[in-house]
């Protein structure tokens, strides 16, 4: 198993990107750089990630290909598309985006046209145009599942695989995202399960949180680092290294280098509880 995260510390060279990484016990990374860098530059830090053992897991696009404002949408796709360009050359695991969302007040939000039969249409055909635009050998392109826009269940999921219809697209598996409901939350093992028995053969990359849900009215589940909710990462991570020694499980969504050392501890404790062997 291969655990990563950000690194949120400044760095300048190759050579300090990996004394960091190597200082938080990463094994995989994001990608360091983005598809505006020079030749030189993304060659360097591929030979230094190369020769440090990093497997540079995802390179992010995270912008609106579906926005109702042709401009963006148009200018997302084209960054998307260099974006998985730029995983191609880097032999990134996988070029990671959400789909997207209709609405006006944020671009990863909920909106009542995201669940639209045209929504979902214009989802599949827009993988498809960036992924044949750069028909990729080294890496696939792939979608986080989010709680309120496709795929947000591993069933959605491989519909959308079997929809898009492209050897070059493959799973980003993010379990935390599709716990949006009591019955997922409580039953979360199992849900967490039912996502790697179906999307198994997919996965390239995986996000690593935790679910803590509030007694509270309505239902309120929050996302959270992991250890701080209620996710059994001892029963989840044998499904993870089942999928292959190198696969890349990232921790996210935190402040500082400080709290991505403590998760990143976390669940490589929990892996070795487990059994696991952590490269790193």
């Amino acid at each position: 198993m291969r655990i990563g995260g950000a690194i949120e510390r400044p760095y300048n060279t190759p050579e300090e990107w990996v004394e960091l990484a190597k200082s938080l016990r990463y094994s995989t990374v994001l990608c360091p750089v983005d598809c505006n860098s020079d030749t030189n530059s993304r060659q360097a830090y591929k030979k230094a990630a190369i020769e440090a053992d990093l497997v540079i897991g995802e390179v992010g696009v995270w912008r609106n290909t579906m926005s109702t404002d042709d401009a963006i949408r148009k200018d997302a796709m084209e960054y998307a598309k260099s974006q998985l360009a730029l995983a191609e050359e880097m032999e990134a695991k996988c070029c990671v985006n959400i789909i997207g969302s209709r609405s006006s007040v944020a671009w990863d939000t909920f909106d009542i046209e995201n669940y639209s039969d045209d929504f979902y249409a214009l989802a599949v055909d827009s993988v498809r145009e960036i992924i044949d635009a750069v028909n990729p050998k080294n890496t696939f392109y792939t979608i986080e599942p989010m709680p309120w826009v496709c795929p947000d269940s591993p069933e959605q999921y491989l519909k959308l695989i079997k929809d898009v219809d492209r050897g070059g697209f493959g799973v980003h598996l993010d379990f935390v995202n599709m716990i949006n409901c009591p019955e997922r939350y409580v039953k979360s093992t199992a849900f967490v399960a039912h996502c790697f028995d179906l999307l198994g053969p997919y996965i390239k990359s995986i996000h690593c949180k935790d679910s803590i849900m509030e007694r509270a009215y309505t239902a309120v589940i929050h996302e959270t680092m992991p250890g701080q909710g209620s996710l059994d990462y001892q029963k989840i991570l044998p499904m993870v290294e089942k999928l292959g020694p190198d696969t890349p499980l990232f921790v996210e969504h935190l402040p500082d280098y400080e709290t991505y050392m403590e998760a990143a501890a976390f669940i490589r404790n929990e892996a070795e509880k487990a059994g696991i062997k952590v490269k790193g």
